[in-house]
């Protein structure tokens, strides 16, 4: 089955879930012996161990530069190549905060709505080139954020369509109250060009059906790592609590950051350490500076890792006790609990978004996100050695039996020929219909 995966690329500086989830399915169905083409827009992959198999398509300054100096019309040819160069796109790769949607409102209306001048020039030179290829058997889009491809797919080629649906809402809700609404009044009318939706938990496609009952069929399959890759036998001497995402307030680092603080005062944990990863952007700086500044009385028994790179995921896990990522935010999934489970480190997260389904009995969740719950679940759990060795157990079996890269491939790879098959079904019927006509 030849797969199509549509996916916007970023700076490649910090953790981005969507990204890495991104990562994990392609690389899982190319074990399971699919061909997957991955097809990056905005910014190029910068990771080494993921890399585009296509043109970079609507090169987010280009894109950018036609909103914001043209209204979304055509802009002069001169003008795209500047904005389109690899020196640019660089810059802006370098400086790429994928989280915040501040200041891209008609960009993101423009890949949603799909309507616009700019737009419909961008994916012309897209579906062009796909039809230069031979014609995959399905497309996936990585998001509903970019659901004006779709519209023009499907037109186009009529080709079946999966979608990916995580976390829309951080991006959306941030827009002006009248863009928001138009972005998810373009992804509701878009979303008839959707064969099927995915999602990443069961709280998420509640939460997006609840909001938007109008959407077409939303599937769940639980991301899927490769298990063996981050096993150890072995475990850290001391305690030890472990932070991997983008180091940002949204995701929590300030909450964890004081719950350290409180615990070390107190002395409930001996030998207590914070190790921290998952990179950040420039705009980041500031806010880990202050960070620092809180955790310095203890600096000694802080690690923090501040290069970032795909690589780094499997070591860091294995230098760590326990998960703590208590973000702000109500997301679909935490891959990095999926990733620590599979070296059997238990999660201590508040009792928000997916975190009770996700976690299961693999770790602790607490009522309040503040520091003080946050410290006490902690030093519940280091302090009770046998149920922290049964949420390790319990942590390493959900890995094997439900976040397994094996298993989300198969799910993905049954999902996609669903509609393969439906749609080889109906070519069929239109075929023989047509010489059934011509033999009249």
């Amino acid at each position: 089955m030849k797969i199509l995966f549509i996916i916007p690329g970023s700076g490649d500086s910090f953790y981005c879930g969507n990204c890495f989830r991104d990562n994990l399915q392609v690389k899982a169905l190319r074990e399971q012996g699919q061909e997957v083409i991955v097809m990056p827009l905005y910014l190029p992959l910068g990771q080494e161990e993921f890399q585009a198999d296509t043109p970079l398509f609507f090169p987010a300054t280009t894109l950018y530069a036609a909103q914001r100096l043209f209204g979304g019309k055509r802009m002069p040819r001169w003008l795209e190549r500047v904005t389109g160069s690899k020196w640019l796109l660089n810059v802006a790769a370098s400086m790429a905060g994928t989280t915040t949607s501040e200041g891209l409102d008609g960009l993101t209306l423009s890949m949603i709505q799909g309507n616009d001048e700019a737009f419909q020039e961008m994916v012309t030179r897209m579906i062009d080139w796909i039809r230069d290829q031979e014609r995959p058997d399905i497309v996936h889009l990585s998001s509903s954020l970019l659901i004006g491809i779709a519209k023009e797919l499907k037109r186009q080629m009529d080709i079946p369509i999966v979608c990916s649906l995580q976390d829309e809402e951080v991006w959306i809700d941030r827009l002006e109250q009248s863009t928001a609404e138009r972005a998810w009044k373009g992804i509701v009318e878009n979303s008839r060009y959707i064969d099927c939706f995915v999602t990443t938990s069961h709280f998420y496609r509640d939460m997006i059906l609840k909001r938007f009952p109008e959407l077409n069929e939303v599937e769940v399959i639980y991301p899927g790592v490769q298990v063996e890759r981050y096993f150890s036998n072995e475990r850290v001497a001391n305690p030890t609590i472990g932070f991997f995402y983008r180091m940002n307030r949204e995701d929590g680092l300030d909450i964890l950051a004081d719950a350290f603080v409180l615990l070390k005062k107190s002395g409930r944990v001996p030998g207590l350490q914070l190790r921290i990863g998952g990179g950040y952007t420039s705009v980041d700086k500031p806010f880990i500076n202050r960070i620092k500044k809180t955790l310095r009385p203890y600096e000694a028994d802080v690690i923090w890792e501040e290069m970032y790179g795909l690589e780094r995921h499997a070591a860091f896990y294995r230098q760590i006790t326990v998960i703590a990522v208590p973000l702000r935010f109500e997301e679909s999934v935490g891959l990095y609990l999926c990733e620590a489970f599979a070296n059997g480190c238990p999660a201590v997260e508040p009792a928000t978004g997916s975190f009770p389904e996700i976690v299961g009995n693999a770790g602790l969740l607490y009522p309040e996100n503040t520091p003080e719950r946050l410290a006490e679940a902690l030093a519940t759990l280091f302090n009770d050695p046998e149920r922290l060795a049964q949420c390790r157990e319990n942590a390493f079996t959900l890995a094997r039996e439900r976040y397994s890269h094996e298993v989300a491939a198969r799910k993905l790879t049954a999902m996609y020929q669903r509609f393969v098959r439906a749609d080889q079904n109906t070519s069929t019927l239109i075929n023989e219909c047509i010489t059934h006509k011509e033999e009249e």
